[in-house]
């Protein structure tokens, strides 16, 4: 007679579980978050996502602020100081006005509104993303969707900053028309009302829906990708594999929205150095402006050091959000493991 002793893997159902006695049950629950309900996955917490995004949102736009302001002046149009759509004489430009401070004009605005907003973004983006996905690593649609639902929540909390930020960007630091982030605030308040703060928020969903449909799913699929090159080392690789991963999904996706930027840039800049001013905030009507000042062309403003800023910061962001993640998760093991003892 056959021998079946290799019967029992071969036909073992993983999704039933064998009967415990009382001490391994026991042992079991140890190891069992006690709130299950506010873990998602990865094994980590809601608040865990928050921090780790918050922390990869801000070393994203601190990194990279120079190249971002670049890209506002060039995108401004109007008698604003710069004109040209030249990468290189924009910062001479900026360099001759206001010196190497100029670059980082508007930094704090960013830095305060970057935090919050990256915390939701990214906790957002992982509520959906399991909730869409079903647990599938190859949902890219599910990827690019909830990214969208991320994007729309986070925007809410960064346009109001981001509209500040960009105003600094513009204004020159000798005579500028605002001598800080308060100062911008309080004067746009008395002068344009609160709703000038959301001016370019329809805008920026609508730019930044596409932008993070095809950042995500292209994230997803370039890190599921290069993970699959080299499995055997992709533990050791994992910072390369979401740097690379990042910078991809962040070129392709600033190049792709670049016109769509440049309207959100017109509609928080209007009145801003000369820049002109919109009766109302259709996009059409920027597109018009735009078009007749500069052709279809000046639609593209921008787009270079778009993505000279895209692809790092997202490699950046990625990379720390990702590390920050791994942090946390061995964090929560240690805890788990020490209440075992």
């Amino acid at each position: 007679m056959a021998t079946t002793t290799d019967a029992t893997p071969k036909f073992h159902n993983h999704e039933l579980r064998p009967l415990l006695s009382l001490e391994e049950q026991q042992q079991q629950d140890l190891t069992m978050d006690p709130s299950p309900s506010h873990t998602h996955h990865d094994g980590l917490l809601f608040w865990q996502f928050m921090v780790a995004g918050s922390i990869a949102g801000c070393a994203e736009h601190m990194a990279m602020f120079p190249v971002d302001t670049i890209k506002t002046r060039m995108q401004a149009l109007g008698s604003c100081p710069i004109k040209t759509a030249g990468v290189r004489t924009a910062l001479r430009s900026i360099l001759q006005s206001d010196g190497a401070a100029g670059l980082y004009r508007g930094i704090a605005a960013m830095g305060l509104g970057a935090g919050p907003a990256h915390a939701v973004y990214f906790s957002m983006y992982e509520f959906c993303k399991k909730s869409f996905s079903g647990g599938n690593p190859n949902n890219h649609v599910a990827h690019a969707m909830s990214g969208v639902c991320a994007t729309v929540m986070s925007d809410a909390v960064l346009t109001p900053m981001d509209m500040v930020k960009q105003r600094l960007q513009l204004s020159g630091g000798n005579g500028g028309a605002y001598r800080g982030v308060w100062d911008c605030v309080k004067l746009v308040l008395k002068k344009e009302g609160f709703g000038a703060f959301y001016a370019s928020y329809r805008t920026t969903v609508l730019m930044n829906a596409p932008f993070t449909a095809v950042h995500f799913a292209t994230y997803e699929a370039a890190k599921k990708g290069l993970t699959e090159i080299s499995p055997n080392t992709a533990d050791d690789e994992r910072l390369v594999v979401h740097a690379t991963a990042g910078a991809a999904a962040g070129a392709l996706a600033a190049v792709i929205t670049t016109p769509l930027d440049v309207v959100k840039t017109q509609l928080q800049c209007q009145g801003v150095c000369g820049c002109d001013r919109f009766t109302s905030g259709s996009i059409r009507d920027v597109i018009k402006t735009i078009a007749k000042k500069d052709g279809y062309r000046g639609l593209m403003r921008g787009w270079a050091p778009r993505m000279m800023f895209h692809a790092p910061a997202a490699a950046i962001c990625w990379s720390t959000y990702e590390a920050a993640k791994t942090f946390f998760q061995e964090l929560n093991d240690q805890k788990n493991s020490s209440s075992l003892t």
